[in-house]
């Protein structure tokens, strides 16, 4: 395994978030924290409680999950989809690095960028309840699988889009909805029988759902299920991903 050239990527592209941290770091952090004003404020005065939690307290799983899961989507289709933008794409396809190497070195500096803002917003949203971790080791290992995921996916949207408008097709008109309606900002439970099956199709509760059980020990589904779609996320993105340089679809072309 060329370790140094995985190196090499893994650093460049670490290297950009520092040098765009309005963008990268600060600017998802204020739109979480305003989020958080708003519906913690805003509802939270008519919804004191879900389930024994305090609202404020309960919407924080899935405000990081929100931004954790746009974020990990927009890094990694950004950070390949440039170097097909500029051709320099063709020069690390014909380098001495493995497509494996490729996507770890990518996938992997998108899902660090992740997972340290869902941490900052973590300690952040510390500053306005009291935040209660009862699994930690789940919490990590939710967070960290869902980010691996999830930058998997903009890796396979950085190669398909052909242009940067469809670089945020995906996030803004699936997967940001599909949060909002998976349970980020209420309990499924909630719904109406009709509507809460409906939304168990969704695959984006499961992963809200596993996260807020890491916190609370309270969840949507069962938690074994949850890591199971994710684990099922995870392997799909990993089948296309390997579609994708075995046909070279969009890349030898």
């Amino acid at each position: 395994m060329n370790i140094y050239a995985m190196r090499a990527i893994y650093n460049f592209e670490m290297a950009r978030t520092w040098r765009t941290l309005m963008q990268s770091i600060i600017a998802p952090v204020i739109s979480t924290s305003l989020y958080f004003v708003v519906f913690g404020s805003a509802i939270g005065s008519r919804i004191k409680e879900v389930e024994g939690i305090s609202y404020g307290a309960f919407i924080v799983p899935g405000l990081i999950m929100l931004s954790l899961l746009s974020q990990s989507i927009a890094n990694a289709s950004f950070g390949i989809y440039f170097p097909r933008f500029t051709g320099t794409i063709y020069e690390l396809l014909s380098a001495p690095v493995s497509y494996l190497e490729i996507v770890v070195s990518y996938v992997g500096a998108a899902a660090t960028k992740s997972i340290l803002l869902g941490l900052i917003i973590l300690a952040t949203a510390g500053l306005f309840v009291p935040l209660q971790i009862m699994h930690p080791f789940w919490m990590v290992l939710f967070l960290v699988l869902t980010a691996v995921t999830f930058s998997l996916l903009g890796f396979i949207i950085g190669i398909w889009a052909d242009s940067f408008e469809k670089l945020q097709l995906v996030p803004l008109l699936i997967v940001t909805p599909l949060t909002f309606l998976g349970g980020a900002f209420y309990s499924v439970d909630m719904l109406p029988p009709f509507w809460h099956g409906v939304t168990l199709f969704n695959p984006i509760v499961y992963l809200v759902s596993g996260f807020r059980w890491s916190f609370y020990e309270l969840g949507d589904v069962d938690v074994g299920l949850s890591l199971g779609m994710t684990l099922l996320f995870l392997a799909v993105f990993l089948v296309i991903v390997g579609w994708i340089f075995r046909t070279g679809y969009r890349l030898k072309s």
